[in-house]
């Protein structure tokens, strides 16, 4: 995956947003106004992507055995929640769709009922 296809494909869901909110190279995407996704535009300059996503705490422990090395405990974030995914070529694009949506879908879990009125109604 590069970043366009992150960046397409996160914009491609339903409310979601792009912003700078930290500093300008790390790149969030939020639905109404919730993280789902960041990503440090520095890395991918480097040819280091990795993206931080929401995770189910079970679900983020087996990936973490799984992938060992890969993924990890999320970088500047809440571990038990959050995972960092370092991208590596061998990684297919599908498997990492699969996890972005797992992290909108847990963010828009979590969203207010008004919140989810508004999101079922845009």
């Amino acid at each position: 995956m590069h970043i366009d296809e992150l960046r397409d494909y996160c914009m491609s869901k339903k409310a979601v947003t792009e912003e700078f909110p930290f500093d300008e190279s790390t790149l969030v995407f939020k639905v109404m106004g919730k993280m789902f996704c960041l990503t440090g535009l520095d890395r991918w300059e480097r040819g280091e992507p990795a993206i931080n996503l929401k995770c189910n705490p079970e679900k983020a422990i087996e990936l973490r055995e799984e992938y060992d090395g890969t993924v990890i405990g999320g970088f500047h974030s809440n571990k038990k929640h959050w995972n960092t995914i370092f991208i590596v070529k061998a990684m297919s694009t599908s498997e990492l769709k699969k996890w972005i949506d797992h992290s909108y879908e847990l963010v828009v879990g979590k969203l207010t009922r008004a919140q989810k009125e508004d999101l079922k109604n845009l």
